[in-house]
């Protein structure tokens, strides 16, 4: 399927809107896929996908006509490997706490000379029979680092800095537990450590990433205000717990009522 690159869409500086896929189920990924998101971003670091189900998500997104990204559990060589030859456009990487990291993610995203890449055969490859195609499409991977602890933040410009990290994504939860103070985002060191990340996001070429877990407008509308162009909202499982709470919620009230 021929399509914009998600790489070329964000250097088009055009805000993208997606969402997140915590559940392994291909029939969720179909239908989200469907939604009239910009892209779905596959996780196997908290949800509960192996490599299988990673597979026929990405497939299945990918078929769809969206962008395939897949946030991988660790940043380790035979993970991000595993995503990109099941046919992700790109990669997001937990944890990257230093430059070193931000270079190895990038390393292990790219084949040689720029990276390390291991060269096998999959999905992406045309199952054997198009690698030559693949290698101009592999040059337009993306690689997103997540700052989620305050070593990230204290170095956010050095990582950010290096070639081949086209952007990054938030991760205030484990930044204000890496604090000590685990959603406490009152706390005045999870908030100097959230206005450091703030600046950035207004002084970097680099894209700004943001995952609005839960369903708000405000919030939502906040993040693109704030100058993140890569906002993922929602979650299939999210939206499920959300839906079930409030249709419960609004059924019981009519029962109440109609005593």
């Amino acid at each position: 399927m021929t399509r914009t690159s998600l790489k070329s869409r964000l250097a088009g500086g055009k805000p993208l809107l997606g969402s997140w896929l915590s559940w392994g189920f291909p029939p969720v990924a179909e239908l989200m896929a469907r939604s009239g998101f910009d892209f779905l971003v596959v996780d196997q670091e908290h949800g509960a996908i192996g490599v299988a189900e990673m597979h026929q998500l990405v497939q299945v997104i990918d078929l769809a006509g969206l962008p395939p990204i897949v946030r991988v559990a660790g940043n380790e060589t035979v993970l991000i490997k595993q995503a990109l030859d099941a046919g992700a456009e790109g990669v997001i990487v937990p944890m990257v706490n230093s430059v070193e990291e931000a270079k190895q993610a990038v390393a292990r995203a790219h084949y040689p000379p720029k990276g390390i890449r291991g060269a096998g055969l999959a999905r992406a490859q045309g199952y054997g029979l198009g690698f030559a195609e693949y290698q101009a499409r592999a040059k337009e991977t993306v690689v997103f680092v997540q700052i989620e602890h305050i070593d990230a933040v204290r170095q956010i410009d050095a990582i950010l800095a290096v070639d081949g990290v086209d952007g990054f994504v938030v991760g205030p939860y484990d930044l204000s537990a890496s604090l000590g103070h685990a959603g406490d985002w009152a706390h005045p060191d999870v908030k100097a450590a959230l206005d450091i990340i703030a600046r950035t996001v207004q002084g970097t070429k680099k894209v700004a990433g943001y995952h609005v877990v839960h369903s708000d407008a405000a919030e939502l509308k906040a993040r693109f205000e704030a100058g993140y162009r890569f906002v993922a909202y929602g979650d299939d499982m999210v939206f499920l717990a959300e839906k079930v709470r409030d249709e419960l919620a609004a059924a019981r009230k009519l029962l109440g009522a109609g005593r």
